[in-house]
């Protein structure tokens, strides 16, 4: 079995029942498999091979949806990159992944000729010529198997470059059917898709989850203002939600507003404050349940129970045919209420990292995913994450790693020091901070060294703001003290740098 077999299977049985909602439109099952199998002969005739890397640049849009079920069903490696990123950001990941076809939009097109200088040779294709494709029969999908390599998700890291998570039929196969289990998705269910489509999660929970159970997905059209997220959820009569805290924060806080259709909401990506929960709970009466997961592991890992004992606070217990340990770092497993890192073992753990060998080993102990994260587990087998190993922001939700701005920084004539930290955002979770020393004789100008980032990262990992000092704050080794800048920020309460 496949991730192209089991959507086939799925429309199969479920041929005019509705598959995807956007805006008025609606499409069947029949018509997303329609398209998906022309797709896949497109990318065949253009001489895609089984396993060649095909990357997905696009926005969130009904065209996504065949866009990764027909390079599924060609029998290629799907590679979602998130839309947000620059040039330069998507260029390093062509090669990196050694993708030679690039399916995007028409928008997004108008950065193809930057692309190729970076990547010569790169053919694209956009999604908007869909219709005009042939029909076609059944495609190459039958000759991959569960072990073979299905979607190369790029998660940046503590070195300062991205770095492609293997994960294969099977492991996403694996984490949708434990994610079934843990949400008790029906056939009857759609899933509310606000996030981006680009993310493990609305890759496996958002997208093959519904469409693998013959339920439907709800692509909402635009997240501003608010109730153009609700009129999607009432038109088309949602039941599960996934969203980041700051988007239930923002419904807490909202007007008065109709009953919701939703059976159940799940917050991830970051933690979600206690208050929000049961402040949310308590005006609409939906269930609405934490959980954990990260890229290397499908990722869903664990949940808060759907039916029995939610404890705020707690990401729950480990989902389905998934095992969560804590560990000290020699491998010693602890008990309840010591605090170690959280590891992961199951069907869902990742292959390793592409073309990474060594970063592979490092991720791995004996056989358990080494994830990262801090917490403790309490006499219940309830998790708690309570700090972070790794050197990681969560801005909107989304992984951003001070490394990889700082390693921009350094590009800029004149900067002879660098470092970036997170400081809290009630908006957006956390919001990055850089703090540079200049060289000497080097008069720096922030607002200079912001345009040049912008110019070079994504919106969200531009920081709010640059400090420049005439040194950074060392410890005896020469390390850059990050917990005394911590504090200076703390202490400069909105004062700091320049804004975007």
């Amino acid at each position: 079995m496949n991730l192209a077999l089991a959507f086939l299977e799925s429309a199969r049985a479920h041929a005019t029942r509705p598959a995807l909602f956007w805006g008025d439109r609606t499409f069947t099952y029949n018509e997303v498999a329609d398209l998906a199998q022309r797709l896949a002969a497109r990318l065949v005739g253009l001489g895609v091979q089984p396993g060649d890397r095909v990357g997905l640049w696009l926005k969130n849009g009904p065209e996504f949806v065949p866009a990764l079920l027909g390079v599924l069903a060609a029998g290629a490696v799907v590679v979602p990159i998130n839309n947000f990123l620059k040039p330069a950001e998507v260029g390093y990941l062509l090669n990196d992944a050694g993708i030679n076809l690039l399916l995007t939009d028409a928008e997004l097109a108008a950065q193809l000729p930057a692309l190729a200088a970076m990547r010569p040779g790169l053919q694209s294709w956009r999604v908007e010529e869909f219709s005009a494709l042939p029909p076609a029969a059944a495609s190459a999908a039958a000759t991959r198997a569960e072990g073979d390599l299905a979607v190369l998700i790029y998660t940046s890291g503590t070195t300062g470059q991205p770095k492609g998570a293997m994960l294969s039929h099977g492991n996403l196969l694996h984490n949708v059917a434990s994610c079934r289990q843990a949400l008790g998705t029906l056939a009857d269910d759609r899933m509310v898709v606000l996030l981006p489509l680009f993310h493990s999660y609305m890759v496996c929970v958002g997208l093959l989850l519904p469409l693998l159970s013959g339920g439907g997905m709800i692509l909402v059209r635009s997240l501003h203002p608010l109730k153009n997220v609700l009129a999607d959820i009432l038109q088309h009569r949602g039941t599960i939600l996934p969203a980041i805290p700051q988007f239930y924060r923002g419904l807490v806080a909202a007007p008065p507003l109709p009953p919701l259709p939703l059976r159940l909401c799940v917050s991830g990506a970051a933690p979600l404050p206690v208050q929000v929960l049961r402040d949310f709970e308590a005006r609409f009466h939906i269930p609405l349940i934490e959980g954990y997961g990260l890229s290397e592991a499908s990722p869903v890992v664990a949940k808060n129970p759907l039916h029995g004992v939610r404890k705020p606070g707690s990401i729950g217990r480990p989902i389905p045919n998934v095992e969560l340990s804590v560990q000290d770092d020699a491998g010693r497993m602890l008990g309840p209420g010591e605090v170690g890192e959280l590891c992961v073992r199951g069907g869902n753990v990742m292959l390793g990292y592409w073309n990474r060998p060594a970063e592979t080993a490092a991720a791995f102990r004996a056989g358990w995913l080494l994830t990262g994260d801090v917490g403790y587990a309490d006499a219940d087998g309830y998790f708690f994450i309570t700090d972070r190993k790794k050197d990681m922001l969560l801005v909107n939700g989304i992984n951003v790693y001070p490394r990889e701005i700082e390693e921009v920084l350094y590009q800029f004539p004149g900067i002879r020091e660098a470092a970036v930290i997170g400081r809290a955002d009630p908006r957006r979770g956390e919001q990055p901070l850089a703090f540079v020393a200049p060289d000497e004789g080097v008069t720096l100008d922030p607002a200079a060294v912001l345009r040049f980032l912008r110019e070079r990262l994504a919106d969200y990992k531009v920081p709010r703001s640059i400090e420049v000092l005439p040194a950074l704050p060392r410890n005896a080794t020469g390390k850059i003290l990050k917990t005394a800048l911590r504090e200076q920020a703390a202490g400069m309460a909105g004062q700091v740098g320049t804004m975007p």
